[in-house]
């Protein structure tokens, strides 16, 4: 027999265990945790639908009042609610600019942009720039310089390159431009800067560039 197993418990410590005893004890309370553990949860209740949210906005110079969750995209409502598909829903991650739209004179990723965030905004579409019998002078230019291969990208290049010349007109620089208080100049350098967003997987970037500058040249 163990030494340990037979000694008598001392006078000071009457409590005291004996090695083997130690181990049972241990042994039993491991399993009673496992137990414990192992004991299924209650079930959650199943998550009640998504509050809705009316939403006023315009597009496309025409008003329109919806219902929507709150979490969805501005890219979303044009496409599944509205039904204005020429946006396009690249990458989903703001990174390619197929979905570009100009939201009250800026130009935005809608996949990036919450549609709640637009409450009485106004927001142009490549829908709202033309239409093939009556074209805009930026979609016209496009054509006539083959500023496109596929055309996926094309409605964000082009609603970001009308955005491009407004922002120029207003004086806004780029990360280019040398002198932040000049009025930039729309040279090759800034172009592609300011176009940088919009991603062209054709690779047609130089007829993208020569449609910009003639319409840049009119509108001088």
């Amino acid at each position: 027999m163990h030494p340990q197993e037979s000694a008598a418990p001392s006078a000071a410590c009457p409590l005291s265990l004996t090695r083997r005893d130690l181990l049972v004890a241990s042994a039993a309370t491991a399993a009673a945790g496992s137990t414990v553990a192992a004991e299924p949860t209650a079930p959650r209740p199943a998550a009640g639908a998504a509050p809705l949210h009316k939403l006023t906005l315009t597009v496309n110079r025409q008003p329109y009042t919806v219902e929507l969750d709150t979490r969805t995209t501005l890219l979303d409502l044009l496409r599944e609610q509205l039904h204005l598909t020429g946006s396009k829903k690249g990458c989903d991650h703001g990174q390619c600019g197929a979905c570009t739209v100009i939201a009250d004179g800026r130009r935005i990723n809608a996949c990036l942009s919450l549609a709640v965030l637009h409450e009485g905004s106004q927001i142009t579409t490549i829908e709202g720039l033309g239409t093939p019998r009556q074209m805009h002078p930026m979609q016209a230019a496009f054509v006539k310089h083959d500023g496109y291969q596929c055309g996926y990208c094309t409605p964000g290049q082009i609603c970001s390159a009308v955005a491009v010349l407004d922002e120029v007109k207003a004086g806004i620089p780029s990360h280019v431009s040398a002198d932040l208080t000049a009025k930039p100049l729309l040279s090759a350098d800034e172009l592609r800067e300011r176009m940088s967003g919009n991603i062209c997987r054709c690779g047609a970037y130089s007829n993208i560039v020569d449609a910009v500058t003639e319409v840049a040249g009119r509108t001088a």
